[in-house]
Parts: C-alpha cells; structure tokens; sequence
C-alpha cells in the first residue's frame, strides 16, 4: 500500500540518556485512564519532563530548546522493557516522532512499534555513541534512515542499522497497518465470509 509505506524517514533527532527505559517512564501509569490516544504524546516522558509541581526541567533533553519537534529518538539498552502498553509507542508517535535508534529493544514494544508505523532499529553501543554524539553537535542537522538499506546517514558518516525481516518487509510494502489491510480488501474478506457457515448464521 503506497501510501503506509516507510522507506525513508529524515528528521532531526534527539538522545535519551539510559538504559532500561520502561514504558512507564515513557508514559507514567496515571495517563493510562485517557479513553483515547489523542493525547498521550502530552504526557511522553512527563515524570522526566517535569517536577512534582509539573514545572517543566529545563535540561532533559525533550525541553532543551535544540532539540524540538525531533523525528528521531536515539536510546539506548531494552529500551521499552516492563508492560506491554500500547500506550507507550502511542505516546512516542503522538508527540511527533517517526522512528527510534537504539542498541536494543523490548519484544513486545517493537511489535506494538510496527503495528502503529513506527519503526524501531537497531544498532551497535558504539554506533549509537557515534550518532549522539553527532546529534549533541549538530542538533539542527537531520539524520536519513533508509530502511530498505538498513542504514543511517548522519553528515558523512553512514551507520549501519538492523531490523526484523517480518517488520523490514511490512513498512517497505506498506502493510504494516492491519486495519488499513482489511479496509482495502473488503470484497474478498465478503467473499470468504459467505463460504463460511459460522458467518453465514451469525445473527
């Protein structure tokens, strides 16, 4: 599907120190009572953003003012360990980023990553040091990544990056998007359907 595919993706990105950032950092349990999504890219980050008076921290990286409105997240070890929410990629993507760079991630995060569009790369410790250390110097520069190379161009370096092949193949076809899949083929999910007699009977 033209449309949903991911092949490149540039942008400018922004580090997040730490490794074994769970998915309630990423988006604090009390924000999980919103009945919809729409606002969860509000609250990424929020217990790291700001104090217990909800007074924004001026030096996490998200409030520095050279790294608004970014396209990438570079993280780094089990990034997105803990629960399963889906409200953690939710919140990643609602807040404007398009893909994360990271030496690893939680199995399930990148699953519920790629079901939204989103995705995750990884890379080795020293590649990511490589890249954010690019990024801390050149904050206003974008990054490239193509996925169909698996790389990740930053100025003149060219990083290479990895990717499952499941998730790969999904984003460069565009059929990463489930719902967007039955959509478009309703006519044959009518057709199997009426050949099916639990279907047929279902009132």
């Amino acid at each position: 599907m033209e449309s949903l595919k991911r092949v490149h993706i540039t942008g400018t990105a922004v580090p997040i120190p730490g490794d074994d950032i769970d998915t309630d950092r990423i988006i604090p349990a009390r924000f999980l009572k919103e009945i919809t999504f729409e606002r969860m890219g509000e609250f990424l980050f929020y217990d790291v953003r700001f104090d217990a008076s909800d007074n924004i921290i001026e030096d996490y990286p998200l409030n520095l003012p050279e790294y608004q409105n970014p396209t990438f997240l570079i993280v780094g070890q089990n990034f997105g360990c803990g629960s399963s929410r889906e409200h953690a990629p939710q919140a990643i993507m609602r807040f404007g980023i398009q893909a994360v760079i990271g030496e690893s991630f939680a199995e399930i995060f990148a699953g519920n990553c790629k079901a939204i569009g989103v995705p995750v790369v990884t890379a080795s410790a020293e590649d990511i040091a490589t890249l954010s250390d690019y990024v801390a110097k050149n904050p206003d520069q974008p990054l490239d990544l193509n996925l169909e190379s698996r790389t990740v161009s930053a100025g003149d370096k060219v990083i290479q990056v990895n990717i499952a092949d499941e998730r790969l193949s999904a984003f460069i076809s565009g059929t990463w998007d489930a719902s967007a899949l039955l959509k478009a083929n309703l006519d044959q999910i009518k057709q199997v359907g009426e050949r099916l007699p639990y279907v047929q009977n279902f009132a």
